[in-house]
């Protein structure tokens, strides 16, 4: 499950967070009691892994705390957090200590100027002191997402995949897909996953690593010798819906069983109206069961997109 704990970014990334975003009043927001409530009873019905996003989940006040507390979920096998990492050099000795140990941070360029165009922000130095940090407090997987855009870091494919030779990252590519009122303008950034890894085969064979159903929807290889790994994530080339068992809970209280469709199912209606614990299972098992299967991304690019904004959904 990946669970969305706010709407709200420090960061203003191109095919994310427009400038224009409006914060939702904190009313609209589930509290963190309601988080805790969700998850409990969706560890009861067998879900053994969140994943906390946001927006950017370290920049709601109090996001500690509650972390302790879901640590704290019996039967909750596994927590990780995806995270731009602007805040994660400043948190990261709580976040190892709340039991925090796989971490997603999203790097689009290691060049600052390109950094700052994507982003909107000025915020690479910072970003790689909390990659620093974390590889020397020995996080067991530290995961780093490049949403490939053509025109804007294509050239820097190549330079993120050397990442992965003397580092212990998961370096992965993301094609870009078209969610939000932005994607109409920025189709043409689109590059196939083909074209991707073709660029990375010039530094050698890629050989495929196992993997398992708790590792996401990353097909993974490695290049010769090297001591991390590259992820491959191809939602439009080649989807991976009938693989798919995700479940999003959003920031403004949607259950969503699918990222990319614009199909849910409002828990919050249900947690505010007196709904009982039985009452919120089936509808956890009633979204689940809908679950659609398969997504129209390709048409979106071409036509439009899912209308359902990222930094709310949760990524």
């Amino acid at each position: 499950m990946r669970v969305s704990v706010t709407d709200q970014c420090n960061l203003r990334c191109l095919y994310c967070t427009p400038d224009s975003a409006a914060k939702m009043a904190s009313s609209d927001l589930l509290s963190y009691e309601e988080i805790l409530r969700v998850a409990q009873l969706s560890v009861d019905l067998g879900i053994k892994k969140i994943r906390l996003t946001g927006g950017e989940p370290l920049v709601r006040k109090g996001v500690m705390p509650f972390i302790h507390r879901l640590a704290a979920i019996k039967d909750l096998k596994e927590i990780r957090l995806t995270t731009n990492g602007v805040l994660l050099a400043d948190m990261i000795d709580e976040l190892y200590e709340a039991g925090i140990r796989k971490l997603n941070i999203s790097l689009d360029s290691m060049r600052p100027e390109r950094f700052h165009k994507i982003t909107g922000r000025d915020k690479f130095a910072k970003v790689w002191q909390g990659i620093e940090r974390a590889r020397k407090l020995d996080f067991s997987v530290i995961k780093l997402n490049i949403v490939a855009m053509r025109g804007l870091n294509e050239d820097e494919i190549v330079d993120f995949a050397q990442l992965s030779m003397d580092n212990p990252f998961q370096v992965r590519f993301i094609e870009f897909m078209p969610i939000g009122g932005t994607a109409g303008l920025q189709k043409d950034k689109y590059i196939p996953m083909t074209d991707i890894m073709k660029k990375i085969s010039l530094l050698g064979e890629l050989s495929p690593v196992e993997s398992h159903k708790l590792n996401g929807p990353a097909r993974i290889f490695k290049l010769p010798g090297a001591r991390g790994s590259l992820g491959f994530i191809s939602p439009l080339s080649d989807h991976f819906c009938n693989t798919c068992n995700r479940l999003r809970l959003t920031s403004d209280g949607k259950l969503r069983a699918c990222l990319l469709t614009d199909q849910e199912t409002d828990i919050k209606q249900l947690l505010r109206s007196g709904g009982s614990d039985n009452e919120i299972r089936q509808l956890i098992l009633q979204t689940i069961k809908n679950k659609p299967k398969g997504h129209t991304l390709s048409q979106a690019l071409k036509t439009g997109s899912c209308h359902g904004q990222m930094y709310r959904i949760g990524g």
